[in-house]
């Protein structure tokens, strides 16, 4: 059969949910992604008895209580070693996959969960607190890592038309473990003076499952292919993920890619910045990450606890109703799962950046006249959980499915580092400039966090394009007009033959995407 005929018959036949993919996507972000969402919250509710820990602590050292701007500077170590952490692991995600694959480099990073997971268990019994904040610093490199290269993995081993749905997993189950960390700070299971240190030790047990099951199942193929150039490993891996043999189609298009790959090598961050027929997918990851981080979601948890309570929630119960609000973001997450491939990633993020604009600036009345106006309380509450939804929808899963699709196998590991970087540091800015907002605005900081959804939607809405359903190609082809590329036919089969007859790699370059 003619490559162009197994070529276009590939683009018709649709994947399918195998066994293989199923599993590899549970394993893989239950192993990792699952661990970032629980890091997240784990300190929150055992922050007091932490605390009582390093105060202690420093009495039995020193025979002095310790000052409470040393403790407030110790705690804030310990929660903001996590981001920190999370940066530095970012800039490990290019050189890690490259080097050892992107499975790989997900079972590398266990080591940043296993040995943190100890070091937190004994803590106490160490007598050591500053044991938790090099702890906290290690699984955020882990963070950082997962919450890049699982999307990552989980893009190159889907199915076109399964690709948004898998890639919103890894989100799906940092939810998931955000929602676990605040069912285990329950007063009466973990989150007391004795159940901390096992709280933050729990860490451990997903990495080791990951460690025991992840090997067996396969590494990404066009990995094997495009860059070990090992074609016989990246079939048997395809078909086991298809379930069927016929995957000639699939490798014809990562051969189409590899061709050109070849021509322009792989592209480190630097290079990144500089090549022009990238430059509308950079700018986008940026802007998506920064909104993503900076539109007030870590605002809207710190404000929780107070409106709840205003609203006569009473304080015994408060941790109940904050493990409602989790709840529904995983409810919300599921739902994006199943609609994704239907409605696109585009609707989703405009939808989830308008809703959360729109909750942000009712929030910043009803915050206003919260203690004037006795139904006030309960329309903060209903704004609280309408940014969630939205938040939940758009703006928390899609970013990390797009920067898999407009970006092909060369730029992709770059692009990560990139979109990571700006992840980690928004959150860290936010982590760090958000108390000095919130003393000095108060509940009108939410304008500022409307005005940055309302400028994602409007990029989103201008520049970002439709990417569901289509090839890495394609998808980079979409991009190629207002990157001014200059594209010289499509992207053919028979133009990019798959065997050493074709044209050179330079010719491939243009043909494929107009470099």
């Amino acid at each position: 059969m003619p490559e162009e005929e197994v070529f276009e018959k590939s683009q018709e036949k649709k994947g399918k949910l195998t066994v293989v993919l199923v599993l590899a996507t549970l394993i893989s972000t239950f192993g990792s992604s699952f661990q970032y969402g629980y890091n997240v919250a784990v300190v929150n509710s055992p922050a007091p008895f932490m605390q009582q820990f390093y105060n202690q602590t420093y009495q039995d050292r020193y025979g002095d209580s310790i000052e409470d701007s040393l403790l407030t500077l110790l705690w804030s170590l310990s929660v903001s070693m996590f981001p920190l952490g999370g940066f530095i692991g970012s800039l490990m995600v290019g050189p890690l996959v490259n080097k050892l694959g992107r499975k790989g480099t997900l079972l590398f990073n266990n080591i940043f969960s296993v040995i943190p997971a100890i070091m937190m268990g004994t803590s106490e019994v160490a007598k050591s607190f500053e044991i938790i904040i090099i702890a906290r610093i290690l699984v955020g490199i882990c963070a950082g890592l997962s919450s890049n290269v699982v999307p990552m993995y989980l893009g190159e081993l889907s199915p076109k038309n399964l690709r948004g749905a898998i890639g919103i997993v890894p989100q799906l189950f940092i939810t998931v473990g955000i929602l676990t960390a605040q069912v285990f700070g329950l007063r009466h299971l973990l989150g007391n003076n004795t159940g901390w240190p096992i709280m933050l030790a729990l860490t451990g047990i997903p990495a080791i499952v990951e460690l025991l099951m992840l090997p067996f199942f396969p590494e990404s193929p066009r990995y094997m292919l495009i860059q070990k150039g090992n074609t016989e490993k990246a079939r048997r891996d395809l078909q086991r993920l298809r379930g069927w043999e016929e995957v000639d189609g699939e490798l014809t298009e990562m051969r189409i890619e590899d061709q050109s790959e070849r021509a322009e090598g792989h592209l480190s961050v630097l290079n990144l910045f500089s090549f022009q027929s990238l430059r509308w997918q950079l700018v986008s990851v940026i802007v998506m990450n920064m909104g993503q981080q900076l539109s007030g979601i870590n605002a809207i948890y710190y404000y929780a606890d107070s409106i709840y309570a205003s609203a006569g929630v009473q304080e015994n119960k408060i941790q109940y109703v904050t493990l409602g609000t989790g709840a529904v973001n995983v409810f919300m997450t599921v739902a994006t799962v199943f609609i994704v491939e239907a409605s696109g990633r585009k609707l989703l993020l405009l939808c989830g950046f308008g809703t959360c604009c729109g909750a942000c600036l009712l929030l910043t009345v009803t915050l206003t006249f919260q203690n004037t106006v006795n139904w006030m309380p309960y329309l903060s509450i209903v704004c609280v959980i309408v940014y969630v939804i939205g938040h939940a929808i758009g703006p928390s899963p899609i970013p990390y499915v797009i920067t898999t699709e407009i970006f092909r196998q060369s730029s992709r590991p770059a692009a990560f580092m990139v979109g990571g970087s700006v992840h980690w540091l928004s959150n860290f800015t936010v982590g760090l400039v958000f108390p000095f907002m919130e003393k000095g605005l108060g509940p009108n900081s939410f304008i500022i966090f409307a005005f940055i959804c309302l400028a994602s939607l409007i990029y989103i809405w201008a520049i970002v394009p439709e990417t569901k359903n289509k090839t890495f190609l394609e998808i980079s082809q979409l991009f190629d007009k207002r990157n001014k590329a200059k594209v010289q036919g499509g992207v053919q089969a028979e133009a990019c033959s798959s065997e050493n007859q074709g044209p050179n790699s330079e010719d491939l370059a243009v043909c494929v995407t107009g470099f």
